[in-house]
């Protein structure tokens, strides 16, 4: 399950940069090779492409990616609906 990274904070200094983030941090083929075959690639999006994971593990047929954000919309829309006032039957 990968995490977003804030870009618009990185002006303090969490990281040295973009590129020793990506090195240490990011989700790449060479380290998802490393991982179990079941594995899945998860991540909540919006995705920093080549920061927190490169373009061929976010779009690799392990990738979840696209199902996890529209699940996200829907549940946050069914949540909101309840919270105004909606019906739950």
């Amino acid at each position: 399950m990968m995490r977003r990274v804030q870009r618009e904070r990185m002006d303090d200094a969490y990281f040295p940069s973009v590129r020793e983030y990506a090195r240490r941090y990011g989700l790449d083929a060479a380290r998802m090779r490393t991982l179990p075959e079941h594995a899945i690639v998860m991540h909540p999006g919006p995705m920093n492409r080549g920061m927190e994971i490169t373009p061929e593990v976010a779009d690799s047929p392990r990738s979840t990616i696209v199902e996890q954000v529209a699940n996200g919309v829907s549940v946050r829309m069914a949540v909101l609906y309840l919270m105004l006032g909606g019906s739950h039957k």
